[in-house]
C-alpha cells in the first residue's frame, strides 16, 4: 500500500480522517459510490472540501493511486468528483488509480479552485 507522504491525517481540528495508517488485516475496503443529501451537516460537508482541498493540492488533475486515501472519505467523492482513471477499475485495490473530474469538482467545489493556479 503507498503511503501519500505530505498528504493531511484528517481535516484539522476534527476526528474527520484522510487516511489510514495501515493496510486492513480484514481485506481492502471497497470504494462506493455514496449519496450526499441536501440535509448533510455542514461539518461534513466541510470535511469533503478538506478533503477535495487535500486532493488538489497533492495530485491536481493526474492520476493518483488510492493507497492510503481513506476509503470512506474517498467514497461521498467517488464517481461524482474522483472517478477511476482506469478500466477495469477495482474498487478494493490499494493500487487502483483515480483521478479528479475538474469540472465536476469545480461545480460542486468553487472554494478550493478560486484563485487556484493549476
Amino acid at each position: 500500500m503507498l503511503k501519500h507522504r505530505g498528504f493531511p491525517g484528517r481535516l484539522p481540528g476534527t476526528d474527520f480522517q484522510f487516511i489510514i495508517r495501515r493496510p486492513n488485516p480484514k481485506g481492502v475496503t471497497p470504494i462506493t459510490r455514496r449519496e450526499r443529501f441536501r440535509d448533510r451537516r455542514p461539518a461534513d460537508r466541510r470535511a469533503d472540501a478538506g478533503f477535495m482541498q487535500a486532493l488538489w493540492d497533492c495530485f491536481g488533475d493526474q492520476p493518483f493511486e488510492r493507497g492510503n486515501l481513506d476509503a470512506g472519505r474517498l467514497s461521498w467523492l467517488f464517481g461524482r468528483e474522483v472517478i477511476a482513471a482506469e478500466d477495469p477499475f477495482d474498487p478494493e485495490s490499494y493500487e487502483a488509480l483515480l483521478v479528479i473530474d475538474v469540472d465536476a469538482a469545480q461545480l460542486s467545489f468553487p472554494e478550493v479552485f478560486d484563485g487556484s493556479a493549476r
